[in-house]
């Protein structure tokens, strides 16, 4: 008895101290649990204040968005009222300037002679006046446009605006693709005839994602393809087939647009980091960097001269950029988001997001006509003699505009052919005769100039829609690039 009375003491003992520590952990629970509500209640008192920071947020980006639009708004119809303006102006002026007499110049006389139907020079009329006024060839300009002052600025000989140029089924396919006659590539890119594509000669992965540009240099031997991953590629066309010969850095966004000089010595990006940048081509150095834009850059262009490029951006503005000075010469506000531009000598053609088609001379810094599509303009093209625009728009519609009378002298579609982006490129074959384009379905469409009608459909082959094409000078490949990380050689071989 005495031991289990001595086991019911230490058992007691131990049920005390147990009851002792329940208590302090009660207590610490307790304690605990007000924490834990008193942190509840901050936390409640945060996530509301979050919610109403939030509402508040987006009510205030609401009425930005609204105040920017109103701006916008008023800037552009600002911006049309001022080109209106110009435009009738610049009307006036040429009439004025059409009633005014002229005095007869050596050429003159014998134009003179030529529109009397051939006469020669002993059997011009004594009574003949020693100024005369302007024919109507060149008094009246076109309806809903000032063909003459583009033709001007495109520098269009006096054979071809007095329709003098022979059809396009009997030219003879230009000596070489560059304007410059000492062009260093021209032997090897000489186009004797174009093959319209029928084979995948060469399917390659171009890119780290996304491709966006595909341009080939002036003698046919270069491929450069531009993408999302931030670089330039070059790949060197042997027999058939695109082998890798080197990369062009410096970019810090994707490249939108590519173009070579005319001497394929130089070449032109433009990028979404809101610049273009030039590189050379035989060491991949990066040569220029020329930034000032405030979007994004879609599209930039040597001039004909090399010595000045052209750059269009998602910031509505054009600037004109001297690499000799490497200093931007001129900005012109566009009052649109330009996707495209094309260039001659003096004059500038720029494709925008409000479905028009502008024509800029440089020297006025002025638009010299405007031409209205019926869907956003993505992509611009010259041919060679640089009398036809070819566009392509997000309506589905490709067309040729004809410089010489400045109307759409043809408009080709397909039943499958859907645009697929802003930036969807199409392009001219070598002689004009052909015209290719990618659609979103992967499918590429060549479509007969002669006939305009699909003379090919190529399809099968790409995985996603065809952001860009590009027909070698040479007249032999085409190549083609999707907004997946393909690529595509084609050939009829």
């Amino acid at each position: 008895m005495l031991e289990y009375q001595q086991q019911i003491t230490t058992l007691e003992g131990d049920c005390r101290e147990l009851r002792s520590c329940l208590q302090d952990l009660e207590r610490a629970n307790q304690t605990l649990k007000d924490e834990y509500d008193a942190l509840q209640i901050t936390f409640s008192a945060l996530e509301e204040k979050l919610r109403k920071t939030t509402d508040d947020n987006q009510e205030l980006v609401s009425r930005w968005m609204a105040e920017k639009a109103q701006e916008a708004n008023k800037l552009n119809a600002e911006n049309e009222k001022d080109t209106r303006r110009r435009q009738a102006k610049l009307q006036k002026e040429l009439a004025d300037a059409a009633k005014e007499p002229l005095p007869i110049e050596p050429d003159d006389d014998i134009e003179v002679l030529a529109e009397d139907g051939g006469k020669g020079a002993g059997e011009t009329s004594p009574k003949r006046p020693l100024s005369r006024t302007p024919s109507k060839r060149t008094s009246q300009p076109p309806p809903g446009g000032l063909l003459d002052s583009i033709s001007n600025i495109f520098g269009v000989s006096e054979s071809v605006k007095s329709g003098l140029a022979p059809p396009l089924s009997r030219r003879r396919p230009a000596n070489s693709f560059s304007s410059s006659p000492e062009h260093p590539e021209a032997p090897s890119g000489v186009c004797a005839e174009v093959r319209v594509p029928s084979t995948a000669l060469h399917v390659f992965e171009a890119h780290d994602g996304e491709v966006n540009a595909v341009r080939f240099s002036p003698g046919s031997r270069l491929l450069a393809t531009g993408g999302m991953d931030r670089k330039v590629k070059l790949w060197e066309v042997v027999a058939g087939r695109c082998e890798p010969k080197g990369a062009l850095t410096g970019s810090n966004a994707g490249i939108t647009s590519i173009e070579f000089d005319s001497a394929g010595s130089y070449l032109l990006a433009a990028s979404n980091d809101f610049a273009s940048r030039i590189w050379t081509v035989d060491d991949y150095r990066l040569r220029h960097t020329l930034t000032g834009h405030s979007g994004k850059v879609l599209s930039a262009r040597f001039l004909l001269d090399n010595a000045r490029i052209v750059s269009g951006s998602y910031d509505r503005t054009l600037k004109l950029w001297d690499l000799r000075s490497k200093v931007c010469m001129k900005t012109v506000f566009a009052g649109s988001s330009c996707n495209d531009i094309v260039c001659t000598e003096q004059c500038v053609m720029s494709g925008h997001f409000d479905k028009k088609v502008r024509f800029w001379d440089i020297r006025a810094e002025s638009i010299v006509q405007e031409l209205e599509l019926f869907g956003r303009v993505t992509s611009l093209d010259l041919n060679h003699d640089r009398t036809e625009l070819l566009t392509c728009s997000r309506d589905d519609l490709v067309k040729i505009m004809d410089l010489r009378t400045n109307a759409v002298r043809q408009t080709f579609s397909a039943q499958g052919f859907k645009c697929g982006a802003d930036w969807t490129r199409v392009t001219f074959s070598p002689d004009g005769s052909y015209v290719a384009g990618g659609s979103a379905d992967g499918a590429l469409y060549i479509w007969n100039v002669l006939t305009g009608k699909v003379d090919r459909t190529l399809d099968r082959n790409h995985n996603s829609a065809i952001n860009s094409v590009s027909w070698s000078p040479s007249g032999v490949f085409v190549a083609s690039v999707e907004k997946g990380s393909r690529a595509i050689l084609w050939s009829d071989m």
